[in-house]
C-alpha cells in the first residue's frame, strides 16, 4: 500500500534540474531526429515509452498515459505540480510497477469528426492540466502558436543545429504568420515548428510537427528602419496535420479596430536584456489590454521616443501594466483577442514588433495591426492556391 502510495506522490513530482537553460542561450529547441521534418512526419505518431529510469523500488518512469495505475492520475482532470524534487521521474512522467504499464496510451486522442474550427482555446490545456507557475500556459491551450527555427551548420555535424528565431502562429496547415524582422536573413534556411510546448521533453501525448519553410513572402512596404508594415507569410514545403495541439488562429477582417478587449500573447522569449537573458522551458501566455492608439502614442512620446514621435498606421498596442509585459526574444508572436460572437474562440489582432521598455510601467508594446493587412494575407494564400476558411470565422 505504500508502495502504491509513493507512485501517486510521484505523479505529482516533478524532477526538473535547471541544467539546460544555459544552453537554451544559442539552442533554445534540440535537434529532432531526421525523420522529425519533411515527408517521414507528414503524420504524427505517438511518443514512445519512455523508460527513463528505474526506482530503488523497482518501478519505471514512463509517460503519464502509459500506465494504468488507478492511484495515478490519467484523465487529464488532476493537477500536476511542476516541482524541483529529488525523485527519479520528470514531471510528465510517473513511476510505474511492470503490472500496470500498457503499449496503448490511456488517454487516447478523441477523434476529431469535424474541425472545430480556427481559434479554439483550451483554457484547461489537452491531455493533463499542469499547475503552473510565472504566466506557463497548460500544453496544447494555445494550438495555434508556432516556432520559427534557423538552421545553423556546425563545424564537425553533419547535422544542422535548429536555434529559436521568433515565434509565429498558424493560419493554414501549410502558412505560418510572423513579422517580417524575423525572417529577413538572407542564405538562411527555416524551419517552425507547431505543437511544441515543453521545449525539453518530448512526453506529451501529441508530439509537436517540423516542416521546412519553402517560400518566405514579406510585405512590399516592409520598412526595416522603424518596423512599418511588419508582417510576413511563410509557405510550408507540406501540410501539417490538424491535432489536438496544432490547428489555426482566426484572422479579422480588413480594418477590424479591436477596443476594450483583454487579450493573450505568448512566449519563449527572454526575461530581461542582457548577459542574464534565458529562455524560456515552458511557452509563457500574458494576458494584456488593448490601448487605444491615442493613448498609446501619448504615452510612447514620454520615452526617449520624444514628444514629436508618430504611431505609424499599421501598428497597434496592447499592455503597459507593471511586471506584465513581453521582452526581447519573441518577435512574430501572436497577440490574439477574444471573439464577442464566439465563445471560447479567438481572432489575432496584432504581430509582436517592438516596444521600448521590458515590462515597464504605462509603456505598451507596439505590434503589427493583423487587420491591416488580412486582404494582402488573403492574396498571398490565393497565389499558392491556399483555402482561406481555415483563419476564417
Amino acid at each position: 500500500m505504500m508502495i502504491l502510495l509513493l507512485c501517486a506522490l510521484l505523479s505529482f513530482a516533478a524532477a526538473q534540474t535547471g541544467d539546460n537553460l544555459d544552453d537554451l542561450l544559442s539552442q533554445s529547441f534540440t535537434k529532432p531526429p531526421e525523420t522529425t521534418a519533411g515527408a517521414d512526419n507528414k503524420n504524427p505518431a505517438r511518443p514512445e515509452i519512455s523508460t527513463v529510469t528505474t526506482s530503488r523500488d523497482g518501478c519505471e518512469c514512463v509517460p503519464h498515459y502509459l500506465c494504468s495505475n488507478k492511484t495515478v492520475i490519467t484523465d487529464g482532470m488532476g493537477i500536476i505540480d511542476i516541482a524541483i524534487t529529488d525523485e527519479p521521474c520528470h514531471y510528465l512522467s510517473v513511476c510505474c510497477y511492470p503490472q500496470y504499464m500498457v503499449t496503448e496510451p490511456i488517454t487516447p486522442a478523441p477523434p476529431i469528426d469535424k474541425p472545430k474550427g480556427c481559434g479554439v482555446h483550451n483554457p484547461d490545456g489537452v491531455d493533463l492540466r499542469i499547475n503552473g507557475k510565472d504566466n506557463e500556459s497548460q500544453f496544447g491551450e494555445f494550438p495555434w502558436v508556432v516556432a520559427v527555427l534557423r538552421e545553423e551548420a556546425v563545424e564537425g555535424n553533419k547535422q544542422n543545429l535548429l536555434i529559436y528565431q521568433c515565434g509565429a502562429s498558424l493560419i493554414h496547415p501549410q502558412a505560418v504568420l510572423t513579422s517580417a524582422h524575423c525572417v529577413t536573413g538572407k542564405d538562411k534556411k527555416y524551419q517552425i515548428r507547431a505543437g511544441e510546448w515543453d521545449t525539453q521533453t518530448k512526453n506529451e501525448l501529441f508530439p509537436h510537427q517540423d516542416r521546412a519553410v519553402k517560400t518566405i513572402i514579406i510585405h512590399p512596404e516592409y520598412y526595416a528602419g522603424a518596423l512599418f508594415n511588419d508582417v510576413a507569410v511563410l509557405i510550408l514545403d507540406s501540410p501539417l496535420e490538424i491535432a489536438e495541439n496544432v490547428d489555426s488562429v482566426c484572422l479579422p477582417e480588413q480594418g477590424l479596430v479591436t477596443e476594450n478587449a483583454r487579450c493573450f500573447t505568448t512566449y519563449w522569449g527572454k526575461d530581461v536584456f542582457g548577459q542574464k537573458d534565458k529562455y524560456q522551458v515552458i511557452l509563457k501566455k500574458l494576458d494584456l489590454p488593448i490601448v487605444p492608439r491615442d493613448t498609446c502614442q501619448e504615452l510612447l512620446r514620454r520615452t526617449r521616443l520624444g514628444q514629436h514621435f508618430k504611431l505609424h498606421t499599421s501598428f497597434i498596442c496592447a499592455g503597459g501594466e507593471a511586471g506584465e509585459d513581453r521582452c526581447a526574444g519573441d518577435g512574430g508572436s501572436a497577440l490574439v483577442c477574444p471573439i464577442p460572437s464566439h465563445p471560447g474562440k479567438y481572432y489575432q489582432a496584432g504581430i509582436v514588433a517592438w516596444r521600448i521598455d521590458c515590462g515597464g510601467n504605462q509603456v505598451p508594446g507596439v505590434y503589427a495591426s493583423v487587420a491591416q493587412f488580412r486582404k494582402w494575407i488573403d492574396e498571398q494564400l490565393d497565389a499558392h492556391h491556399l483555402d482561406k476558411s481555415s483563419y476564417t470565422y
